[in-house]
Protein backbone atom coordinates (compact mmCIF):
# COMPACT_ATOMS: atom_id res chain seq x y z
CA UNK A 1 0.00 0.00 0.00
CA UNK A 2 2.49 2.27 0.92
CA UNK A 3 5.14 1.87 -1.97
CA UNK A 4 2.02 1.77 -4.36
CA UNK A 5 1.64 5.32 -2.91
CA UNK A 6 5.14 6.58 -3.29
CA UNK A 7 5.05 5.20 -6.78
CA UNK A 8 1.92 7.19 -7.51
CA UNK A 9 2.22 10.33 -6.16
CA UNK A 10 5.43 11.70 -8.33
CA UNK A 11 3.57 10.73 -11.09
CA UNK A 12 0.51 12.61 -10.08
CA UNK A 13 2.34 16.35 -10.48
CA UNK A 14 3.58 15.70 -13.66
CA UNK A 15 1.61 13.12 -15.77
CA UNK A 16 -1.84 14.33 -14.59
CA UNK A 17 -1.00 17.94 -15.57
CA UNK A 18 -0.81 16.85 -19.24
CA UNK A 19 -3.62 13.96 -19.04
CA UNK A 20 -6.39 16.51 -17.35
CA UNK A 21 -5.26 19.07 -20.18
CA UNK A 22 -5.29 16.79 -22.90
CA UNK A 23 -8.31 15.00 -22.37
CA UNK A 24 -10.69 18.25 -21.56
CA UNK A 25 -8.54 20.41 -24.81
CA UNK A 26 -11.48 18.90 -26.90
CA UNK A 27 -14.09 20.26 -24.81
CA UNK A 28 -12.72 23.65 -23.08
CA UNK A 29 -11.92 26.92 -25.34
CA UNK A 30 -8.76 27.83 -23.50
CA UNK A 31 -7.26 28.03 -19.89
CA UNK A 32 -9.83 31.11 -17.97
CA UNK A 33 -8.08 34.17 -18.59
CA UNK A 34 -6.10 35.02 -14.62
CA UNK A 35 -5.30 38.01 -13.28
CA UNK A 36 -2.63 38.46 -10.47
CA UNK A 37 -0.57 35.19 -9.37
CA UNK A 38 -0.74 34.48 -5.52
CA UNK A 39 2.05 32.06 -3.83
CA UNK A 40 1.56 30.75 -0.77
CA UNK A 41 3.46 28.26 1.00
CA UNK A 42 1.94 25.67 3.58
CA UNK A 43 3.80 23.94 5.88
CA UNK A 44 2.19 21.12 7.63
CA UNK A 45 3.42 21.26 10.96
CA UNK A 46 2.74 20.40 14.65
CA UNK A 47 1.57 22.88 17.19
CA UNK A 48 1.33 23.14 20.72
CA UNK A 49 -1.87 23.65 22.35
CA UNK A 50 -3.38 24.30 25.78
CA UNK A 51 -7.29 24.09 25.73
CA UNK A 52 -10.03 22.74 28.15
CA UNK A 53 -7.17 22.43 31.04
CA UNK A 54 -5.00 19.90 28.82
CA UNK A 55 -1.92 20.35 26.84
CA UNK A 56 -1.51 18.50 23.05
CA UNK A 57 0.45 18.67 20.00
CA UNK A 58 -2.41 19.05 16.69
CA UNK A 59 -1.65 18.93 12.84
CA UNK A 60 -2.18 22.66 11.75
CA UNK A 61 -0.55 24.87 9.01
CA UNK A 62 2.65 26.89 9.44
CA UNK A 63 1.86 26.48 13.23
CA UNK A 64 -1.56 28.61 12.87
CA UNK A 65 -4.59 27.34 14.38
CA UNK A 66 -6.61 28.42 12.30
CA UNK A 67 -4.61 28.52 9.58
CA UNK A 68 -3.65 31.24 7.43
CA UNK A 69 -5.99 33.37 4.97
CA UNK A 70 -5.33 33.06 1.15
CA UNK A 71 -6.75 36.14 -0.19
CA UNK A 72 -6.89 36.65 -3.57
CA UNK A 73 -9.26 38.44 -6.53
CA UNK A 74 -11.99 36.95 -9.29
CA UNK A 75 -9.75 35.21 -11.69
CA UNK A 76 -6.28 34.92 -9.67
CA UNK A 77 -4.43 32.14 -10.51
CA UNK A 78 -3.51 30.59 -6.77
CA UNK A 79 -0.29 28.64 -6.43
CA UNK A 80 0.33 26.75 -3.15
CA UNK A 81 3.38 24.46 -2.24
CA UNK A 82 2.16 22.10 0.41
CA UNK A 83 5.54 20.45 2.11
CA UNK A 84 4.54 17.77 5.52
CA UNK A 85 6.73 18.07 8.08
CA UNK A 86 4.19 15.96 10.28
CA UNK A 87 4.28 12.09 10.77
CA UNK A 88 0.57 11.85 9.15
CA UNK A 89 -0.03 11.56 5.68
CA UNK A 90 -2.49 14.75 4.70
CA UNK A 91 -3.84 16.92 1.64
CA UNK A 92 -5.81 20.22 1.52
CA UNK A 93 -8.68 20.54 -0.28
CA UNK A 94 -9.73 23.71 -2.10
CA UNK A 95 -13.87 24.07 -0.66
CA UNK A 96 -15.56 25.43 -3.25
CA UNK A 97 -13.12 26.01 -5.86
CA UNK A 98 -14.53 24.96 -9.40
CA UNK A 99 -11.29 23.63 -10.59
CA UNK A 100 -11.56 24.52 -14.09
CA UNK A 101 -9.07 22.67 -15.91
CA UNK A 102 -7.13 21.77 -12.23
CA UNK A 103 -8.75 18.70 -11.72
CA UNK A 104 -5.89 17.38 -10.38
CA UNK A 105 -5.59 20.28 -7.52
CA UNK A 106 -8.96 19.38 -6.01
CA UNK A 107 -7.64 17.29 -3.04
CA UNK A 108 -9.97 15.04 -1.52
CA UNK A 109 -7.48 11.45 -1.01
CA UNK A 110 -8.09 8.93 -2.89
CA UNK A 111 -10.27 10.95 -5.67
CA UNK A 112 -7.76 13.53 -7.10
CA UNK A 113 -4.52 12.65 -5.60
CA UNK A 114 -3.09 10.50 -3.17
CA UNK A 115 -2.07 11.40 0.41
CA UNK A 116 1.13 13.70 0.68
CA UNK A 117 3.12 11.53 2.68
CA UNK A 118 5.44 12.78 5.34
CA UNK A 119 8.75 15.04 3.82
CA UNK A 120 7.14 14.77 0.84
CA UNK A 121 5.95 17.97 -1.16
CA UNK A 122 3.07 18.65 -3.52
CA UNK A 123 2.18 22.02 -5.33
CA UNK A 124 -1.40 22.95 -5.95
CA UNK A 125 -2.26 24.99 -8.89
CA UNK A 126 -5.70 26.61 -9.75
CA UNK A 127 -7.72 29.34 -11.16
CA UNK A 128 -10.56 31.49 -9.77
CA UNK A 129 -12.13 31.74 -12.85
CA UNK A 130 -15.47 33.59 -12.39
CA UNK A 131 -15.16 33.51 -8.43
CA UNK A 132 -15.36 35.64 -5.66
CA UNK A 133 -16.59 35.54 -2.33
CA UNK A 134 -16.06 33.62 0.84
CA UNK A 135 -15.04 29.99 0.36
CA UNK A 136 -12.05 27.74 2.92
CA UNK A 137 -9.66 25.22 2.87
CA UNK A 138 -9.18 22.67 4.78
CA UNK A 139 -7.50 18.79 5.08
CA UNK A 140 -9.20 15.80 3.37
CA UNK A 141 -7.42 13.02 4.97
CA UNK A 142 -7.89 11.42 8.17
CA UNK A 143 -9.92 13.74 10.62
CA UNK A 144 -7.05 16.26 10.21
CA UNK A 145 -9.88 18.82 8.84
CA UNK A 146 -10.62 19.19 12.59
CA UNK A 147 -7.38 21.62 13.18
CA UNK A 148 -6.13 21.96 9.67
CA UNK A 149 -8.56 24.51 8.23
CA UNK A 150 -8.36 28.21 7.02
CA UNK A 151 -9.98 30.69 4.93
CA UNK A 152 -10.20 31.29 1.13
CA UNK A 153 -11.33 35.24 0.43
CA UNK A 154 -11.27 36.25 -2.99
CA UNK A 155 -12.52 40.11 -3.72
CA UNK A 156 -14.23 41.27 -6.82
CA UNK A 157 -12.12 42.54 -9.92
CA UNK A 158 -10.80 46.25 -8.82
CA UNK A 159 -13.70 48.95 -8.89
CA UNK A 160 -16.15 46.54 -8.66
CA UNK A 161 -18.41 47.14 -5.31
CA UNK A 162 -20.26 44.93 -3.36
CA UNK A 163 -23.67 44.93 -4.44
CA UNK A 164 -24.68 46.14 -0.75
CA UNK A 165 -23.32 48.96 0.63
CA UNK A 166 -20.05 48.72 1.85
CA UNK A 167 -19.42 47.58 5.23
CA UNK A 168 -16.80 49.47 7.86
CA UNK A 169 -14.79 46.44 8.61
CA UNK A 170 -14.72 42.69 7.96
CA UNK A 171 -14.13 39.89 10.30
CA UNK A 172 -13.61 36.15 9.41
CA UNK A 173 -15.64 33.71 11.83
CA UNK A 174 -14.71 30.15 11.62
CA UNK A 175 -16.76 27.72 13.75
CA UNK A 176 -15.21 24.42 14.84
CA UNK A 177 -14.77 21.23 16.66
CA UNK A 178 -12.12 20.46 19.15
CA UNK A 179 -11.26 16.85 20.58
CA UNK A 180 -8.48 16.67 23.14
CA UNK A 181 -7.67 13.21 21.78
CA UNK A 182 -5.24 12.55 18.91
CA UNK A 183 -7.15 12.61 15.97
CA UNK A 184 -5.38 10.35 13.80
CA UNK A 185 -5.68 7.95 16.55
CA UNK A 186 -9.09 8.35 16.99
CA UNK A 187 -10.00 7.62 13.88
CA UNK A 188 -8.68 4.54 13.74
CA UNK A 189 -10.24 3.62 16.89
CA UNK A 190 -13.43 4.55 15.97
CA UNK A 191 -13.07 2.28 12.53
CA UNK A 192 -11.42 -0.27 14.28
CA UNK A 193 -14.62 -0.36 17.00
CA UNK A 194 -17.10 0.36 14.28
CA UNK A 195 -19.04 2.68 16.38
CA UNK A 196 -19.98 6.49 15.67
CA UNK A 197 -17.72 9.11 16.13
CA UNK A 198 -17.35 10.33 19.85
CA UNK A 199 -18.75 14.10 20.56
CA UNK A 200 -16.36 16.87 20.47
CA UNK A 201 -14.60 17.74 23.68
CA UNK A 202 -15.95 21.44 22.32
CA UNK A 203 -16.95 24.18 19.91
CA UNK A 204 -14.34 26.94 18.66
CA UNK A 205 -15.12 30.22 17.04
CA UNK A 206 -11.63 31.15 15.34
CA UNK A 207 -10.11 28.36 17.22
CA UNK A 208 -11.58 29.66 20.78
CA UNK A 209 -13.76 27.28 23.01
CA UNK A 210 -14.52 30.67 25.15
CA UNK A 211 -15.85 30.87 29.02
CA UNK A 212 -18.42 28.41 29.06
CA UNK A 213 -15.65 25.48 29.07
CA UNK A 214 -13.02 24.95 31.49
CA UNK A 215 -10.30 26.39 31.89
CA UNK A 216 -11.36 28.94 28.67
CA UNK A 217 -12.49 31.91 30.50
CA UNK A 218 -9.52 33.69 28.90
CA UNK A 219 -9.86 31.85 25.50
CA UNK A 220 -12.10 34.12 23.88
CA UNK A 221 -12.41 35.42 20.42
CA UNK A 222 -13.67 39.05 20.45
CA UNK A 223 -14.61 41.71 17.99
CA UNK A 224 -14.11 45.39 18.38
CA UNK A 225 -16.97 47.67 17.14
CA UNK A 226 -18.09 51.00 17.11
CA UNK A 227 -21.63 52.16 17.56
CA UNK A 228 -23.39 52.72 14.20
CA UNK A 229 -21.26 50.86 11.94
CA UNK A 230 -22.01 47.57 10.06
CA UNK A 231 -19.96 45.15 10.04
CA UNK A 232 -19.43 42.20 7.58
CA UNK A 233 -19.09 38.74 9.40
CA UNK A 234 -17.68 35.79 7.00
CA UNK A 235 -18.76 32.68 8.61
CA UNK A 236 -17.23 29.41 7.38
CA UNK A 237 -18.65 26.44 9.08
CA UNK A 238 -15.02 24.29 9.24
CA UNK A 239 -17.26 21.91 11.55
CA UNK A 240 -16.40 17.76 11.38
CA UNK A 241 -19.58 16.31 12.08
CA UNK A 242 -21.96 18.87 13.42
CA UNK A 243 -24.48 21.38 12.15
CA UNK A 244 -24.51 24.95 14.31
CA UNK A 245 -26.51 27.56 14.91
CA UNK A 246 -25.41 30.73 15.55
CA UNK A 247 -26.27 34.14 16.58
CA UNK A 248 -25.24 37.39 18.16
CA UNK A 249 -27.30 38.71 21.16
CA UNK A 250 -29.90 41.20 20.40
CA UNK A 251 -29.03 42.03 16.98
CA UNK A 252 -29.53 41.08 13.15
CA UNK A 253 -28.11 39.03 11.11
CA UNK A 254 -28.59 39.96 7.34
CA UNK A 255 -27.19 36.99 4.91
CA UNK A 256 -26.02 38.76 1.48
CA UNK A 257 -23.86 35.73 0.74
CA UNK A 258 -24.00 31.73 0.84
CA UNK A 259 -21.03 29.89 -0.38
CA UNK A 260 -19.51 32.21 -2.65
CA UNK A 261 -22.39 33.69 -4.12
CA UNK A 262 -24.55 36.78 -3.55
CA UNK A 263 -27.75 35.98 -2.46
CA UNK A 264 -31.02 38.91 -1.95
CA UNK A 265 -30.70 40.36 1.32
CA UNK A 266 -32.17 38.44 3.90
CA UNK A 267 -32.36 39.71 8.04
CA UNK A 268 -32.93 37.49 10.31
CA UNK A 269 -31.97 36.14 14.16
CA UNK A 270 -29.78 33.61 13.55
CA UNK A 271 -28.49 30.95 10.39
CA UNK A 272 -27.54 27.46 10.65
CA UNK A 273 -24.14 26.82 9.01
CA UNK A 274 -23.35 23.16 8.36
CA UNK A 275 -19.93 21.46 7.45
CA UNK A 276 -18.25 23.48 4.28
CA UNK A 277 -20.94 25.57 4.59
CA UNK A 278 -20.04 29.54 4.36
CA UNK A 279 -22.53 32.44 4.72
CA UNK A 280 -21.44 36.52 4.60
CA UNK A 281 -23.67 38.48 6.89
CA UNK A 282 -24.19 41.97 8.07
CA UNK A 283 -24.32 43.26 11.40
CA UNK A 284 -25.09 46.72 12.74
CA UNK A 285 -23.85 47.86 15.85
CA UNK A 286 -27.12 49.71 16.84
CA UNK A 287 -27.40 48.94 20.16
CA UNK A 288 -26.39 50.49 23.81
CA UNK A 289 -22.42 50.04 24.67
CA UNK A 290 -21.84 47.03 26.06
CA UNK A 291 -20.77 43.31 25.31
CA UNK A 292 -22.35 40.85 23.16
CA UNK A 293 -22.12 37.29 23.05
CA UNK A 294 -21.32 35.47 19.61
CA UNK A 295 -22.86 31.93 20.23
CA UNK A 296 -22.64 28.92 18.32
CA UNK A 297 -25.01 26.12 19.78
CA UNK A 298 -25.31 22.65 17.84
CA UNK A 299 -28.01 21.79 15.69
CA UNK A 300 -28.87 17.57 15.89
CA UNK A 301 -31.93 16.38 13.56
CA UNK A 302 -31.03 12.71 14.58
CA UNK A 303 -33.47 10.85 16.55
CA UNK A 304 -31.77 10.04 21.15
CA UNK A 305 -28.17 11.39 20.09
CA UNK A 306 -25.75 12.09 22.03
CA UNK A 307 -23.52 15.70 21.22
CA UNK A 308 -22.06 18.00 22.71
CA UNK A 309 -24.41 20.80 24.22
CA UNK A 310 -22.30 23.15 25.73
CA UNK A 311 -22.55 26.34 23.69
CA UNK A 312 -19.23 28.17 22.44
CA UNK A 313 -18.95 32.00 23.38
CA UNK A 314 -17.58 34.61 21.56
CA UNK A 315 -17.81 38.35 21.79
CA UNK A 316 -19.07 41.46 20.15
CA UNK A 317 -18.11 44.44 22.19
CA UNK A 318 -18.50 48.08 21.53
CA UNK A 319 -16.20 50.58 22.08
CA UNK A 320 -16.39 52.29 25.50
CA UNK A 321 -17.52 48.53 26.90
CA UNK A 322 -15.24 47.72 29.90
CA UNK A 323 -13.60 44.07 29.61
CA UNK A 324 -15.58 43.35 32.78
CA UNK A 325 -18.74 43.94 31.08
CA UNK A 326 -21.49 41.33 31.89
CA UNK A 327 -21.86 39.83 28.12
CA UNK A 328 -25.29 40.16 27.33
CA UNK A 329 -26.51 36.25 26.05
CA UNK A 330 -27.22 35.06 22.96
CA UNK A 331 -30.76 34.07 23.96
CA UNK A 332 -31.87 33.29 20.26
CA UNK A 333 -29.95 30.63 19.68
CA UNK A 334 -32.85 28.13 18.73
CA UNK A 335 -33.62 24.22 20.40
CA UNK A 336 -30.62 22.19 18.82
CA UNK A 337 -33.32 20.24 17.30
CA UNK A 338 -35.64 23.05 15.65
CA UNK A 339 -35.70 22.19 12.21
CA UNK A 340 -38.14 25.06 11.61
CA UNK A 341 -35.33 27.77 12.08
CA UNK A 342 -33.26 25.76 9.69
CA UNK A 343 -36.65 25.70 7.09
CA UNK A 344 -37.29 29.56 7.99
CA UNK A 345 -33.42 30.64 6.46
CA UNK A 346 -33.34 28.52 3.99
CA UNK A 347 -36.55 29.79 2.51
CA UNK A 348 -34.96 33.28 2.63
CA UNK A 349 -32.04 32.37 0.73
CA UNK A 350 -32.38 33.96 -2.76
CA UNK A 351 -30.15 34.47 -5.58
CA UNK A 352 -29.05 37.82 -7.05
CA UNK A 353 -29.03 36.85 -10.38
CA UNK A 354 -32.05 35.58 -12.45
CA UNK A 355 -32.76 33.36 -16.05
CA UNK A 356 -29.59 30.82 -15.51
CA UNK A 357 -31.47 28.04 -14.15
CA UNK A 358 -31.36 24.63 -16.29
CA UNK A 359 -35.00 24.28 -17.30
CA UNK A 360 -34.30 21.55 -19.48
CA UNK A 361 -33.01 18.43 -17.84
CA UNK A 362 -31.05 15.86 -19.52
CA UNK A 363 -29.90 13.60 -16.68
CA UNK A 364 -32.31 12.81 -13.85
CA UNK A 365 -30.56 11.47 -10.94
CA UNK A 366 -32.21 10.07 -7.58
CA UNK A 367 -29.68 9.48 -4.62
CA UNK A 368 -31.07 8.15 -1.29
CA UNK A 369 -28.83 9.39 1.88
CA UNK A 370 -28.28 7.46 5.14
CA UNK A 371 -26.97 5.89 7.88
CA UNK A 372 -26.80 2.17 7.96
CA UNK A 373 -25.83 -0.39 10.53
CA UNK A 374 -23.34 -3.64 9.08
CA UNK A 375 -23.98 -7.02 10.50
CA UNK A 376 -20.36 -8.10 12.19
CA UNK A 377 -17.71 -10.02 9.63
CA UNK A 378 -15.31 -9.73 12.40
CA UNK A 379 -13.74 -12.87 14.04
CA UNK A 380 -13.16 -10.83 17.03
CA UNK A 381 -16.61 -8.97 17.55
CA UNK A 382 -16.08 -7.82 20.82
CA UNK A 383 -13.09 -5.41 19.66
CA UNK A 384 -14.97 -4.67 16.32
CA UNK A 385 -18.31 -4.86 16.28
CA UNK A 386 -19.40 -2.44 19.47
CA UNK A 387 -22.28 -0.76 17.91
CA UNK A 388 -25.65 -2.01 20.08
CA UNK A 389 -27.11 -5.62 19.12
CA UNK A 390 -23.32 -6.02 17.09
CA UNK A 391 -23.69 -4.41 13.98
CA UNK A 392 -20.95 -2.01 12.19
CA UNK A 393 -21.73 2.11 11.52
CA UNK A 394 -21.78 2.54 7.94
CA UNK A 395 -22.84 5.67 5.93
CA UNK A 396 -24.60 4.89 1.82
CA UNK A 397 -25.61 6.55 -0.99
CA UNK A 398 -28.54 4.33 -3.20
CA UNK A 399 -27.25 1.86 -0.21
CA UNK A 400 -23.67 1.92 -1.38
CA UNK A 401 -20.85 2.43 1.43
CA UNK A 402 -17.84 3.76 -0.55
CA UNK A 403 -14.22 1.62 -0.39
CA UNK A 404 -11.41 3.56 -0.72
CA UNK A 405 -9.32 2.72 -3.27
CA UNK A 406 -5.24 1.66 -3.63
CA UNK A 407 -4.50 5.06 -5.92
CA UNK A 408 -6.23 7.81 -6.60
CA UNK A 409 -9.63 7.78 -8.96
CA UNK A 410 -8.59 10.25 -11.00
CA UNK A 411 -4.68 8.75 -11.66
CA UNK A 412 -6.72 5.32 -12.23
CA UNK A 413 -9.12 7.15 -15.08
CA UNK A 414 -6.71 8.93 -17.07
CA UNK A 415 -4.08 6.33 -17.07
CA UNK A 416 -6.56 3.31 -17.74
CA UNK A 417 -5.41 1.44 -14.32
CA UNK A 418 -8.21 -1.27 -14.06
CA UNK A 419 -9.15 -2.96 -10.77
CA UNK A 420 -9.63 1.02 -8.81
CA UNK A 421 -13.10 1.51 -9.43
CA UNK A 422 -16.43 0.44 -11.10
CA UNK A 423 -18.53 2.49 -13.36
CA UNK A 424 -22.04 1.05 -12.19
CA UNK A 425 -23.33 3.44 -9.46
CA UNK A 426 -27.04 3.28 -9.82
CA UNK A 427 -28.46 6.91 -10.93
CA UNK A 428 -31.50 5.37 -8.63
CA UNK A 429 -32.45 2.92 -5.60
CA UNK A 430 -32.88 -0.28 -6.26
CA UNK A 431 -35.61 -0.33 -4.64
CA UNK A 432 -38.32 1.85 -4.30
CA UNK A 433 -40.56 2.20 -0.54
CA UNK A 434 -41.36 4.70 1.78
CA UNK A 435 -37.72 5.74 2.65
CA UNK A 436 -38.42 8.58 5.66
CA UNK A 437 -40.81 6.17 7.38
CA UNK A 438 -40.89 2.54 6.48
CA UNK A 439 -36.80 1.84 5.94
CA UNK A 440 -35.67 -0.71 8.24
CA UNK A 441 -34.41 0.00 11.76
CA UNK A 442 -34.15 -2.57 13.30
CA UNK A 443 -30.22 -2.65 13.53
CA UNK A 444 -28.14 -4.61 12.16
CA UNK A 445 -30.72 -7.32 11.04
CA UNK A 446 -31.92 -5.25 7.67
CA UNK A 447 -30.53 -1.86 7.77
CA UNK A 448 -27.13 -2.82 6.05
CA UNK A 449 -25.50 -1.44 2.69
CA UNK A 450 -23.27 -3.04 0.10
CA UNK A 451 -19.69 -1.84 -0.38
CA UNK A 452 -18.05 -0.45 -3.51
CA UNK A 453 -15.85 2.12 -5.21
CA UNK A 454 -18.69 2.99 -7.52
CA UNK A 455 -18.81 5.93 -9.79
CA UNK A 456 -21.70 7.36 -12.07
CA UNK A 457 -20.45 8.57 -15.74
CA UNK A 458 -21.57 12.34 -17.25
CA UNK A 459 -21.89 12.94 -20.35
CA UNK A 460 -19.97 16.51 -20.56
CA UNK A 461 -22.48 19.65 -21.03
CA UNK A 462 -25.75 17.50 -20.33
CA UNK A 463 -27.92 19.43 -17.47
CA UNK A 464 -28.44 17.36 -14.55
CA UNK A 465 -31.44 17.37 -12.29
CA UNK A 466 -29.99 15.20 -8.79
CA UNK A 467 -32.85 14.86 -6.21
CA UNK A 468 -31.38 13.59 -2.53
CA UNK A 469 -33.15 12.06 -0.57
CA UNK A 470 -33.05 11.54 3.55
CA UNK A 471 -34.04 8.24 4.18
CA UNK A 472 -35.07 6.72 7.77
CA UNK A 473 -32.67 3.70 7.90
CA UNK A 474 -31.31 3.62 11.79
CA UNK A 475 -32.28 7.17 11.84
CA UNK A 476 -33.27 10.47 9.90
CA UNK A 477 -30.81 13.65 10.21
CA UNK A 478 -30.02 16.38 8.30
CA UNK A 479 -27.42 15.85 6.01
CA UNK A 480 -25.39 18.70 4.58
CA UNK A 481 -23.82 17.65 0.92
CA UNK A 482 -21.26 19.11 -0.97
CA UNK A 483 -20.36 18.86 -4.92
CA UNK A 484 -16.68 19.33 -5.40
CA UNK A 485 -15.31 21.45 -8.00
CA UNK A 486 -19.14 22.54 -8.90
CA UNK A 487 -21.80 24.88 -7.42
CA UNK A 488 -25.45 23.95 -7.94
CA UNK A 489 -28.75 25.84 -7.81
CA UNK A 490 -31.07 24.36 -5.15
CA UNK A 491 -34.33 24.20 -6.97
CA UNK A 492 -36.21 22.03 -4.42
CA UNK A 493 -36.63 20.81 -0.94
CA UNK A 494 -39.17 19.41 1.17
CA UNK A 495 -40.32 17.01 3.93
CA UNK A 496 -41.16 13.30 3.50
CA UNK A 497 -40.87 11.49 0.60
CA UNK A 498 -40.25 13.31 -3.16
CA UNK A 499 -43.09 13.15 -5.08
CA UNK A 500 -42.80 14.90 -8.48
CA UNK A 501 -46.39 15.24 -9.00
CA UNK A 502 -46.22 17.91 -6.00
CA UNK A 503 -42.92 18.92 -5.57
CA UNK A 504 -42.92 22.56 -5.83
CA UNK A 505 -39.68 24.14 -7.59
CA UNK A 506 -38.10 27.28 -7.98
CA UNK A 507 -36.63 27.94 -11.28
CA UNK A 508 -36.75 31.50 -11.57
CA UNK A 509 -34.11 32.85 -8.52
CA UNK A 510 -33.10 29.46 -6.31
CA UNK A 511 -29.70 29.74 -4.03
CA UNK A 512 -26.26 29.10 -6.04
CA UNK A 513 -25.04 27.23 -3.21
CA UNK A 514 -22.23 24.18 -3.21
CA UNK A 515 -23.02 22.71 -0.30
CA UNK A 516 -26.73 21.81 0.80
CA UNK A 517 -28.66 20.21 4.05
CA UNK A 518 -31.11 17.83 2.82
CA UNK A 519 -33.82 18.40 5.18
CA UNK A 520 -34.19 15.66 7.87
CA UNK A 521 -36.65 13.08 6.88
CA UNK A 522 -37.26 15.14 3.70
CA UNK A 523 -34.96 16.08 0.29
CA UNK A 524 -33.68 18.28 -1.61
CA UNK A 525 -33.42 19.26 -5.40
CA UNK A 526 -30.00 20.66 -7.16
CA UNK A 527 -29.42 21.28 -10.70
CA UNK A 528 -26.32 21.94 -12.68
CA UNK A 529 -24.67 21.27 -16.01
CA UNK A 530 -22.11 19.38 -16.25
CA UNK A 531 -19.39 21.05 -18.18
CA UNK A 532 -16.20 20.91 -15.70
CA UNK A 533 -14.99 17.64 -17.04
CA UNK A 534 -12.47 15.03 -14.09
CA UNK A 535 -13.45 13.30 -10.98
CA UNK A 536 -14.81 14.84 -8.16
CA UNK A 537 -16.54 13.44 -5.37
CA UNK A 538 -19.74 14.01 -3.35
CA UNK A 539 -18.65 14.86 0.55
CA UNK A 540 -21.12 14.41 3.32
CA UNK A 541 -21.01 15.33 6.81
CA UNK A 542 -21.03 11.16 8.20
CA UNK A 543 -17.63 10.82 5.99
CA UNK A 544 -18.86 9.35 2.82
CA UNK A 545 -17.49 10.11 -0.25
CA UNK A 546 -18.76 9.12 -3.88
CA UNK A 547 -16.56 9.70 -6.68
CA UNK A 548 -17.80 11.21 -10.20
CA UNK A 549 -16.02 10.83 -13.12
Amino acid sequence: MVSLITAFKYALISSLYHLCAHNIHHVMAQWPNGGSTRFYDFKVQMLEVNKLCNTRSIVTINKMYPGPVIYAQEDDQVIVKLTNETPYNTTIHWHGVRQILSCWSDGPSYITQCPVQPGQTFTYKFTLARQKGTLFWHAHFSWLRATVYGALIIYPKAGVPYPFNHPYEEHIVILGEYWMQDLVQLEKTVMASGTAPPIADAYTINGHPGPNYNCSINDVYKIDVLPGKTYMLRLIGALLNMESFFSIANHKLTIVEADGEYTRPFTTDRVMIGPGQTLNVLVTANQKIGKYSMAMGPYMSAQHPVFQNITSIAYFQYLGATQSSVALPASLLPRFDDNLAVKTVMDGLKSLEVGKVPKEIDTNLFITIGLNVNKCGSKTPKQNCQVADGGVMAASMNNISFIKPKISILQAYYSHIDGQFTEDFPGSPLKFYDFVNDAPNSAPNNTGSTHGTRTKVLEYGSQVQLILQDTGTVTTENHPIHLHGYSFYVVGYGNGNYNPQNATFNLVDPPYMNTIGVPVGGWAAIRFVADNPGVLDHMGDDGLEFGRL
